[in-house]
């Protein structure tokens, strides 16, 4: 399991009730983004996303970031304003063998007479946690400049 993501995260990413985005960019470096469920964690600790379209700017901004080093940033929401941001790069996309027949198979059974263009593969090299409470503790610690001067002056009053 990747040391990066705790089982807390990893459960939170694979339950299927969590929102899930992708981000990649292009070669300009525009930004696109995705929702979608089927990002999960998997038991080499890496993360996989299953693209469906050959022509979709996801798989061509990821064929970008495969060529030229470029990272990925996945959004995780979990129950309880759980939320994490992962900085990854890809580092493989599965376009055959046992783990794409493995999707290709349970994605028509779910979806019907659909095509899967590959699995990606990402390696997690940093997660951020998002949520309102870590980053206002972050903000209050390493940015107390940024205190609103109402709560400046409350602080300053009390001592």
């Amino acid at each position: 399991m990747s040391a990066l993501l705790s089982p807390e995260l990893v459960s939170i990413i694979n339950d299927s009730l969590s929102f899930k985005a992708l981000a990649t960019v292009d070669d300009s470096g525009v930004p696109h983004v995705v929702v979608d469920h089927s990002i999960y964690v998997g038991e080499n600790g890496n993360i996989y996303y299953l693209e469906l379209l050959e022509s979709s700017r996801s798989n061509h901004n990821l064929v970008g970031s495969i060529w030229f080093d470029r990272k990925v940033s996945i959004g995780v929401k979990g129950e309880e304003e759980k939320k994490f941001q992962i900085q990854a790069y890809p580092v493989k996309v599965h376009i055959s063998g046992p783990l794409f027949q493995k999707h290709y198979v349970e994605l028509r059974q779910k979806l019907g007479d659909v095509d899967l263009t590959g699995v990606w593969e990402f390696k997690a090299i940093e997660v951020t946690d998002q949520s309102l409470k870590a980053l206002q503790h972050d903000e209050e610690t390493n940015r107390p400049i940024f205190r609103h001067l109402d709560r400046f002056a409350k602080i300053q009053s009390n001592n």
